[in-house]
């Protein structure tokens, strides 16, 4: 990967994201010999500017942050690190160096429950409920989300918020299902709702 550390002295800055929940965590710097031990150990290391030594995040704490991907952005000169962090990243204890919270947003997970589907519909296992629905045929899966759908309203007119719940995520796993069959994405419906919400949508 082509870097272009002499910009800023030999540093570039590194902006540190978690690669779950798409928050950013931190900011540093690394120097070539930086980005080198980063790949190296799979740790991320900064270029300390003000102890002018390498320093490997959670060398002493333990809180490490564990390389998943690095991307080099337009220019060359500033990189997007994803990591798996390890207990808190602040020195302060925070989760982050904006003490933030490091969560997920609950609907992120919607896509990665997609994409577990989607490898479900391709290798197919044994002894998988999913399975078992891709088998069954459209007709079944379409009956499914029906038969879901009841059980929700039923729910919402006569049974307990906890309840409702329950049911509605049957049923918007079994939609998910039924997309997947149709190879569609759950994504695809979050942005018709968008484009219904923009003044100028007009009704297909």
């Amino acid at each position: 990967m082509e870097i272009d550390f002499d910009k800023m002295d030999g540093l570039v800055p590194a902006v540190i994201q978690d690669a779950e929940t798409k928050n950013v965590l931190m900011l540093g710097f690394m120097n070539r010999e930086a980005y080198d031990k980063t790949l190296e150990t799979g740790k991320v290391t900064f270029f300390s500017r003000s102890k002018s030594r390498l320093w490997t995040k959670g060398e002493t704490s333990g809180n490490f942050l564990h390389v998943v991907s690095i991307k080099n952005d337009c220019d060359h000169d500033t990189l997007l690190v994803r990591v798996h962090p390890e207990g808190p990243v602040c020195h302060t204890g925070t989760d982050t160096c904006w003490g933030e919270k490091n969560e997920a947003n609950p609907l992120t997970f919607l896509s990665e429950l997609q994409d577990f589907i989607e490898t479900r519909h391709k290798e197919m296992p044994e002894g998988s409920y999913t399975t078992s629905l891709f088998k069954d045929g459209i007709n079944r899966m379409a009956q499914k989300v029906g038969e879901e759908a009841l059980e929700a309203v039923i729910e919402a007119v006569n049974g307990t918020d906890e309840r409702l719940i329950y049911e509605g995520s049957d049923m918007l796993y079994h939609l998910i299902v039924l997309l997947t069959s149709k190879g569609l994405r759950i994504e695809q419906m979050a942005a018709e709702l968008q484009a219904r919400h923009k003044p100028g949508w007009k009704k297909h």
